[in-house]
C-alpha cells in the first residue's frame, strides 16, 4: 500500500509536537533548578537575526496546524502569538495536537492534487498538496522544531538526539 498523504503529514507532526513539548518541559525544570529566569531561555536566539525560542516554537505550531488544514481544505485555526512562558507555549502545542488529531484520514488523503495557494514574502505560490507538503509544509516545521531544540542546547538543557526525535 503506497503512503496516503495522512500517514506522511499528520503522524510525523505529532510526533514532533510531543518531542517538542517534552523538550520544552526539560527547559523550564532546567530554568528552575538553575534559578534561570524563564525569560532568558525563551528569548534566546542563536544569531541575532534569528527568532528567539518563544517565537521557533509559535512557528513550529503554525506549520504544524497549517499543513493538516490546508491538506484537509479548511482554514487553519488562528492562535495569537502572545505566549510569554514554558506553561503558555505548552498549552498552544497542546492545542496543535488536539486540532491536528481532530482531523480524520478522509480529510487529506486524496490531497496530493488539491491545489494550495500561499502568500509567501508577498508573493503569491500555487502548489499541490504533495508539494506543499514536501516543499514548504514539513521542511519549514522541522527548521523551527530544530532552531528550538538548538537554542535549548546552546543554553545548556541536557537533550539529546533521542529527545528530538522523542518515541517511535
Amino acid at each position: 500500500m503506497p503512503l496516503s498523504m495522512y500517514q506522511a503529514s499528520v503522524p510525523a507532526l505529532l510526533q514532533m509536537l510531543s518531542s517538542l513539548s517534552a523538550i520544552l518541559d526539560k527547559a523550564a525544570a532546567h530554568a528552575a533548578a538553575r534559578k534561570i529566569d524563564p525569560s532568558v531561555l525563551l528569548n534566546t536566539r542563536l544569531y541575532p537575526d534569528m527568532f528567539p525560542l518563544v517565537r521557533q516554537v509559535q512557528l513550529a505550531s503554525d506549520f504544524a496546524k497549517g499543513a493538516g488544514a490546508r491538506l484537509a481544505g479548511i482554514d487553519p485555526p488562528k492562535f495569537p502569538d502572545t505566549e510569554a512562558g514554558f506553561d503558555e507555549l505548552e498549552a498552544r502545542l497542546g492545542k496543535t495536537v488536539d486540532f491536528l488529531k481532530g482531523l480524520k484520514p478522509a480529510q487529506i488523503d486524496g490531497a496530493e492534487n488539491r491545489e494550495i495557494t500561499l502568500t509567501i514574502g508577498g508573493e503569491t505560490h500555487t502548489f499541490t498538496g504533495q508539494a506543499y507538503l514536501i516543499r514548504v509544509a514539513l521542511p519549514n516545521f522541522y527548521f523551527h522544531v530544530t532552531a528550538a531544540y538548538a537554542i535549548l542546547r546552546h543554553c545548556g538543557v541536557e537533550i539529546g538526539k533521542r529527545d528530538f526525535i522523542g518515541p517511535f
